[in-house]
């Protein structure tokens, strides 16, 4: 690793701080119902889910990072201002939203930020269309199949749950532990391979790779910095899952994370990359509605819908930017 030019090099540190704010701004998705419903305290919550997600790549493959890194843009074209300029743009967007307490979604701000610099620089045709309408099916059809699998899940919980003493919830509060690992798991799995995807795109299009495969090396240190990101946590987005929405019981907390981790998870064996902000969401939401619809905040839940829709065009148009001024340096 440390024989590759300085502008390689630069391009994986621009990555890796990606990743350590993926970490950082996602953690609240994995660990905020567990905290809410005082399954864990936030450290042992924090800690456990930074070795889960270190781990999730090495377990499940690396079919996310063949998706973006080489379905979407044609990566022998670009040239890595482009690259670059989509992990900048990704950066400022995850640091704006992370400082207003919103979480957001780093999958869809590292697309957007990937097409508004591709695009400005090469044009239209250096898209994958086929490759992009996957990441797009991926992303906006996760948080709808999360919202209703948690609505159901909670259903067949609740009603199978009925004839059991109040004390269930130890069971529920403990299980929790499972949940949230496997959760970590899926995150590491699906959020880390997107850093994986874009590195290894610029290893090709500089031609140190000759073709799309992820190194190992590349795959151990996307691992570290989304775990690390992880373990320091982002607690400004963990108050806003954590208790904006309902007040989370350990049932809840229980049927959420094993909503989320069954959609992400099965998301990166297909290969589609989703937003695990998108999806633990919609998850929490869908299990709150189950119980009475009018529990759920849905003002909150507003705001946040909001920013999936401005993600992309915001994160589009700064990489767009950021790749005039890049350009004068490549």
């Amino acid at each position: 690793m440390f024989d590759l030019p300085f502008t390689i090099l630069l391009l994986v540190a621009l990555a890796l701080v990606f990743d350590f704010l993926n970490g950082f701004h996602d953690s609240a998705n994995i660990v905020a119902t567990m905290i809410a419903s005082r399954a864990l305290s936030g450290r042992q919550a924090l800690a456990i889910t930074a070795l889960a997600e270190f781990a999730g790549p090495f377990l499940f493959g690396v079919a996310v990072a063949t998706t973006i890194g080489n379905e979407v843009l044609n990566d022998v074209e670009i040239k890595l201002s482009v690259t670059m300029s989509a992990l900048v743009a990704a950066i400022i967007w995850n640091l704006i939203t992370w400082y207003l307490g919103i979480p957001s979604s780093s999958s869809h701000a590292l697309v957007g930020g990937m097409l508004g610099a591709a695009i400005i620089e090469n044009g239209l045709d250096v898209v994958k269309m086929a490759g992009l309408w996957k990441v797009i099916i991926a992303l906006t059809t996760s948080p709808l199949i999360g919202l209703v699998i948690g609505y159901l899940v909670m259903k067949v919980v609740l009603f199978f749950s009925r004839p059991f003493p109040p004390s269930l919830n130890i069971f529920f509060k403990r299980s929790q532990i499972v949940t949230a690992v496997a959760l970590a798991l899926s995150h590491g799995t699906n959020d880390a391979q997107k850093t994986m995807g874009v590195i290894t795109m610029g290893l090709v299009s500089a031609g140190v790779l000759k073709e799309f495969h992820v190194p190992l090396w590349v795959i151990t240190i996307s691992a570290g910095a989304i775990a690390l990101g992880t373990w320091i946590g982002g607690w400004r987005l963990i108050r806003t899952l954590g208790g904006k929405f309902f007040k989370i019981r350990p049932i809840h907390g229980f049927t959420a994370q094993l909503t989320s981790a069954s959609v992400i998870l099965t998301a990166s064996f297909l290969g589609g990359p989703v937003s695990t902000t998108q999806v633990v969401s919609s998850a929490i939401m869908g299990v709150g509605s189950a119980e009475r619809v009018s529990k759920v905040r849905w003002g909150v839940a507003g705001q946040i819908v909001m920013t999936w829709f401005t993600t992309i065009p915001a994160s589009a148009v700064m990489a767009a930017l950021a790749a005039l001024v890049l350009r004068q340096w490549f």
